[in-house]
Formats: structure tokens, C-alpha cells, sequence
């Protein structure tokens, strides 16, 4: 079961399990109903809202879940613009899965994400080590920070088997920015292939870690298939990624598309990036469950090119 499943993440993570399971054995949920789903969509849906805990438990039961991949959350930007519904959804969420695997007394397998977003302008912002000082200052931050909590004591007192990633930014030519401080590194491509320049919201040298939603997806997959014994970090693990700041990736666009031009307005986001690692370090996902890096900066961005220029020319027609 997958909540969130239209999101920037869960839009790829179903598709993946859908290839490993079968469709009949991967149920998909979003807060869009069934008749607005997207025309690609192919697969079992269910409409939910993840603040609808008596939903959420007809549909553990109706299809007799296993693995719960609890995605849905008001990203960072958003989260901003109203931080007491970011918090309210967010954790009412995640507190009303965790709840329901308890009550069911069985062996449900659950998986939430955090992020980068976790850590604040106190904790160490290159080489951020796994276990470090955490002072969040964003609405969506303080909610991952509390989350991770809730997960471990879910884990340590109820025996849920609960598994979690902070992840960096995600880049991704599926699905369109969702409103997150790193999304420019998504919309810059859809500009620089469409308009030939974009204007940054943050400004040169501001280092993030990145990481291309290929390895994302597949980091969710080897944590959740992972051995229970592998997994020695019940809150979430750092997931690494590659870092770079805006003029980087700039340059590694020019080398598909000479004349792109980028320049820069940055705004609140700025504040928020400026609060977050500029680099992680996950030697502990490395070492527990052998995670390993596929895509660095160069190889990422000529497929995103390749495969955003395919999708964009297949719309126009």
C-alpha cells in the first residue's frame, strides 16, 4: 500500500513495486479521486486521506496489506505557508499508521520518509554525520525531526517494524516540482529545455545534496527488502546523494545545451536552504544494508535531458 501515491516519490515508487509484485498486489492511495487520476495511471487505486484513520484501516484490511509506504506530507515551501496544517498532516499521518499497525497486532511492514529537512542551522553542514546535533526550523523540518522520534519509539516500545530515509532533494523527470526548497534542481531542466534560461530562486553557492529519484526509489526498495537484523537505525538514515549548488548544475546543462543562461531572485527559500547540510555523510545505510550511489552529477543530468525532452515533445504533439 502505498499513501501519497501520485507524489513526486510515490509516482515511481509504484510503478517499481507494481514490477516486482504484480499490479492485483500493489494498492496505490492519493487524496485525488479515482475519476481525476492521471490518464497514464494503470493499477488499483484507492481514494484517501491520510488524516482518515478509519480509511486507512478498511484498506489495510480489504486487501489484507503487508507493506505500508506512508509518503504523503506538506513538503518545505509549503509547509511555510501554513505550518499548522503542514504539522497536523504530517503527523496525524504518520501517528494514525503506526497506530493501526499496532491494533492489528500484525507484521506490516512500514516505511516513512524524512529528509535533509531534519537537521537546522546547528548541525554540521558538510560531511553531516549521522548522529549529530538536530534543530530544525521549518514547519516541515520540526515535523520529520518529531517523526523520526515517533518512529524509533514505535519501534523500540511496540516492535514496529519501521524503516526510514532522509532523503536529499530529489530530482525526477516524472513528476513536476511539488513544492519543496530543492525543486529548482527539477523546474531548471523543464526551463533550460523549453525556455533556454531560468531565473533561481536560490542563489550561486548554495551547496545541497541531490540525489536522481532512480536511486531514491531504488534506496526504498533495498531498505524495505533488507534483512530486520540489517536495519540498526530505527529513526532514519542519512542518504548521501551528490551535492551541488546552482551554477554547478548550470554548467553540467551547458554541456547538452550550450546556450542556457540561468540567473538568480532568490527568495524565503533561500533562508530555508541556507538552514540545511550542504553535504551528508551515509556510511551507516553503506555499512547496515549495503546502499551504494548510482548516478552522479554528469550521468544524471544527461538522462534527465534525454528523458524530459522525450516526455516534453510526446505532450506537444
Amino acid at each position: 500500500m502505498i499513501i501519497g501515491a501520485l507524489g513526486q516519490i510515490g509516482t515511481e515508487l509504484t510503478v517499481a513495486l507494481q514490477g516486482i509484485y504484480g499490479e492485483s498486489h500493489v494498492v496505490a492511495t492519493d487524496i485525488v479521486e479515482k475519476r481525476n487520476l492521471p490518464q497514464q495511471f494503470k493499477g488499483q487505486y484507492e481514494h484517501l486521506n491520510v488524516q482518515d484513520k478509519e480509511n486507512i484501516g478498511a484498506i489495510i484490511d480489504k486487501y489484507k496489506i503487508t507493506q505500508i509506504y506512508n509518503l504523503a506530507a506538506i513538503l518545505s515551501a509549503k509547509g511555510e505557508q501554513n505550518p499548522l496544517f503542514a504539522w497536523r498532516l504530517n503527523m496525524e499521518g504518520l501517528l494514525n499508521v503506526l497506530g493501526l499497525i499496532v491494533e492489528r497486532g500484525s507484521n506490516i511492514k512500514h516505511f516513512w520518509p524524512s529528509s535533509i529537512a531534519a537537521f537546522g542551522p546547528t548541525t554540521p553542514r558538510h560531511n553531516t554525520p549521522q548522529f549529530t546535533v538536530m534543530e530544525p526550523t521549518t514547519a516541515y523540518g520540526i515535523s520529520k525531526q518529531a517523526g523520526e522520534r515517533w518512529a524509533e519509539y514505535y519501534w523500540l516500545s511496540k516492535q514496529v517494524d519501521t524503516r526510514s530515509l532522509r532523503y536529499p532533494g530529489l530530482i525526477s523527470y516524472k513528476a513536476m516540482p511539488g513544492g519543496g526548497t530543492t525543486d529548482y534542481a527539477v523546474d531548471i531542466f523543464h526551463k533550460a529545455i523549453l525556455n533556454g534560461g531560468y531565473e533561481c530562486f536560490l542563489n550561486p553557492g548554495t551547496f545541497l545534496p541531490m540525489m536522481y529519484m532512480s536511486d531514491a526509489v531504488r534506496a526504498t526498495l533495498e531498505i524495505m527488502h533488507a534483512d530486520a537484523d540489517k536495519i540498526k537505525i530505527r529513526s532514519s538514515y542519512n542518504l548521501a546523494g551528490v551535492s551541488f549548488d546552482p551554477e554547478g548544475l548550470s554548467a553540467e546543462i551547458r554541456q547538452h545545451i550550450p546556450d542556457f543562461r540561468i540567473w538568480y531572485k532568490p527568495d524565503f527559500r533561500q533562508q530555508i536552504a541556507d538552514s540545511w547540510p550542504a553535504s551528508i555523510d551515509d556510511t551507516n545505510a553503506q555499512q547496515d544494508w549495503g546502499w551504494k550511489l548510482e548516478y552522479d552529477l554528469p550521468k544524471m543530468t544527461k538522462d534527465m535531458i534525454v528523458e524530459l525532452k522525450k516526455k516534453l515533445i510526446t505532450k506537444s504533439l
